[in-house]
């Protein structure tokens, strides 16, 4: 599909000025429809409620066990989607993954570029302790088996303003963020699961980065720098019950948590990223942004499970009424 003249001029915009989310993205929105798309991970998440996350050698008793939709980027659609953005989703499911797909469906995400692998769905085996606190082990399965054409074949749909949501749950993230790049969409990446090589051949390539504090520390370990001095326009730092922080162009936005009690805290950065990208790509300004997704992370640690626990955008907005 061939962009129309306006799609061209907006591209030749956005591809001048940077970051394009501080751009008044509401005058492009009046010409383009943005969206977010997000290549990322579909899990069956199976959470065991335990007293305490066993050591090494220890064998426990769960108290109770769920399953349920999960994978970083099956929650991070499913927050962009809740928080009121257009979202597609680009990934992988095994033969036995159609309840993934009717579940991400019913969440108001688009599934048309969801594959079928014959590898097994992706699951992952989680372990909640009564602090809230999780152990997660994570078996890729369909997740590692993205075609590059079926990459391409979404990303050729997408308009210079749209974002682009990765992971590292995946295969294909390099790919994705270079296809992206050259058609002037923002590539947002969180550096999850940490891994070394992954970061270093994804991160030319990267406009925002999002990580939690310890992901952060492995960064700066893997390249001998702070985050800061790594020339990328907008770094994201989640920090749990301590807030968030947001580097952009020499300038910090800190937000505060909200005060709750956890239950679960799996997915609560998936929610996070989610509900950030899809404010930002709303015409929200950074700082509105943050606390926005501070807000619904807060909802989604006091429930269980992860893509069933994250909010919608009216519950968000009555949240921080709430606690203003």
């Amino acid at each position: 599909m061939q962009p129309t003249k306006n799609e061209r001029v907006v591209k030749a915009r956005i591809m001048k000025l940077r970051p394009r989310f501080l751009i008044d993205s509401l005058v492009f929105k009046e010409r383009v429809q943005m969206t977010v798309f997000c290549l990322g991970s579909i899990n069956a998440d199976h959470v065991y409620q335990v007293q305490s996350i066993p050591n090494p050698g220890e064998t426990i008793a769960s108290n109770s066990l769920a399953t349920g939709l999960g994978g970083k980027g099956a929650n991070q659609s499913v927050a962009a989607a809740k928080a009121g953005s257009i979202t597609k989703h680009i990934g992988s499911v095994g033969m036995d993954g159609r309840w993934a797909i009717d579940e991400l469906t019913a969440y108001g995400v688009e599934t048309d570029f969801i594959s079928t692998s014959e590898q097994a769905t992706g699951h992952a085996i989680i372990n909640v302790d009564t602090k809230g606190e999780n152990a997660i082990v994570v078996h890729a399965g369909a997740n590692a088996d993205i075609k590059t054409d079926a990459i391409k074949a979404a990303l050729n749909r997408a308009k210079p303003c749209d974002y682009l949501l990765i992971q590292n749950e995946t295969n294909g993230q390099v790919e994705a963020a270079r296809i992206a790049k050259q058609l002037g969409v923002t590539v947002v990446y969180s550096a999850a699961p940490f891994d070394t090589d992954a970061v270093k051949n994804i991160i030319a390539e990267v406009d925002v980065l999002c990580v939690n504090e310890f992901e952060a520390a492995q960064l700066e370990e893997t390249f001998q720098k702070p985050l800061k001095s790594l020339g990328l326009d907008t770094v994201l730092i989640t920090k749990g019950s301590k807030g968030a922080e947001l580097f952009h162009q020499g300038k910090t936005l800190v937000q505060s948590s909200f005060p709750v009690t956890p239950l679960d805290t799996t997915g609560a950065g998936d929610t996070f990223a989610g509900f950030f990208v899809a404010a930002l790509e709303q015409g929200n300004d950074p700082a509105m942004a943050l606390k926005l997704a501070a807000a619904a992370a807060a909802i989604q640690v006091t429930r269980p499970g992860a893509a069933t626990a994250i909010p919608d955008r009216a519950e968000v907005d009555r949240f921080i009424a709430a606690n203003a």
